[in-house]
């Protein structure tokens, strides 16, 4: 049965969020704000993308999945837009980061054909739903102040939900496998070297030194027996998806969400 895709509204307010909100750790919340900043301009590239082959997709299901994808990355961007602006209140210089990234991945876009576009916005998906399954099975949120538990918990469950719409666009539209390493490749260069850029940036601003923010990084290893997110989620995905025959929905994560919302007494927020 295929996947609905269910836009669903947030109504969070970040203005308490603490300025170390993950595990009162300035290298945790760093690492997660790298890639928090990103989630405004990058989700709505991938609309973009997505959107450039619309008028090609025939299949009524796959359609109404489409405008599901652009229904949720839309609400998806708007509330990082919200939280980056709480990051300015509590005195992180971010700007200038924003607007190198704008500015780079702009360029980058206007000078890449739509299919490699479409390509690593597939890639990048899978990317996200791999961060999105260790949202809910690694403990993460439970360290999280509430209100960004809140987020990331709504952004990670419908993350997992929509995983497989791009890729499903990108095998209708050109399912050549060089396409999608291309594709992957693009990803895997672009949002881990952003989120790498977007991290340092915030760790800079709170005073941490390259030594200071290692030897956190083993810590927290050490204590939560954690790997690396360049193992966990970078190696992992790119193994995963260099299998021929790989769709996103090999990964069985559909019930995680449910599951995680249960067990803490919450509801999931509703559908718009």
């Amino acid at each position: 049965m295929a996947q609905m895709i269910v836009p669903r509204d947030l109504d969070v307010d970040f203005s308490q969020v603490p300025r170390h909100w993950l595990a009162n750790s300035p290298v945790a919340t760093g690492i997660s704000n790298g890639v928090n900043m990103l989630f405004p301009h990058g989700e709505r590239f991938f609309v973009r993308s997505v959107k450039y082959f619309l008028e090609n997709i025939d299949d009524p299901v796959l359609r109404s999945q489409v405008k599901g994808f652009f229904g949720q990355e839309g609400r998806h961007a708007h509330a990082h837009d919200e939280f980056n602006d709480i990051l300015r209140q509590q005195g992180y210089e971010i700007d200038q980061f924003l607007d190198g990234y704008k500015r780079l991945s702009t360029w980058l876009e206007e000078r890449t054909p739509p299919k490699l576009r479409l390509a690593a916005t597939a890639a990048a998906e899978h990317f996200t739903a791999i961060m999105a399954e260790g949202a809910f099975t690694r403990g993460a949120l439970d360290q999280a102040a509430p209100e960004m538990q809140r987020l990331l918990a709504w952004h990670a469950a419908e993350e997992i939900e929509h995983k497989a719409v791009a890729f499903d666009v990108l095998q209708k539209i050109d399912p050549s496998y060089l396409l999608r390493i291309m594709g992957l490749l693009y990803a895997t260069v672009t949002l881990g070297g952003f989120w790498a850029w977007g991290a340092i940036t915030l760790m800079k601003q709170d005073g941490l030194t390259l030594r200071s923010t290692l030897a956190e990084i083993r810590e927290m290893r050490r204590l939560r027996k954690q790997d690396p997110i360049i193992r966990r989620v970078f190696l992992r995905g790119i193994r995963q998806y260099l299998r021929r025959n790989f769709h996103p929905n090999h990964n069985d994560d559909a019930e995680l969400a449910a599951s995680w919302f249960a067990s803490r007494g919450m509801a999931m927020p509703e559908a718009a």
